[in-house]
């Protein structure tokens, strides 16, 4: 079955990185869009950013552009997103998702969109 499992969170300095990495498997990796998605406390679930496997189109949050970058390894079946520049409201759990289509929702879409989640990992920016 398909399973993603998230690693690299932590607790981070306010304009400090991170690279969370989501490692893939249990289905063809090149088949489906990827994305990421973070819930704070309190607050609703939001799409952070979408990777289309059919061009490799890549769609951003405008809180987060310019400062996230998504990524994919096939050899690995790994999907990175590199965290720069991060402040207090960028503290949530962050966790990857599956679109079982090969081009994101549009943009990002819900995660009503997304089949697949892994079990995610916390990010805590923090002084």
């Amino acid at each position: 079955q398909v399973q993603l499992v998230e690693s690299g969170g932590g607790p981070v300095q306010p304009g400090g990185s991170l690279r969370l990495s989501c490692a893939a498997s249990g289905y063809r990796f090149d088949d489906y869009a990827v994305g990421w998605f973070r819930q704070a406390p309190g607050k609703e679930r939001e799409g952070i950013s979408c990777i289309s496997r059919s061009e490799g189109t890549t769609f951003y949050r405008t809180s987060v552009k310019g400062r996230f970058t998504i990524s994919i390894d096939s050899a690995k079946n790994t999907l990175d997103l590199q965290l720069k520049d991060l402040n207090d409201d960028d503290t949530a759990v962050y966790s990857c998702a599956v679109k079982e289509r090969r081009t994101c929702p549009p943009f990002i879409g819900g995660p009503q969109k997304y089949t697949y989640w892994g079990q995610g990992t916390q990010v805590t920016v923090s002084s």
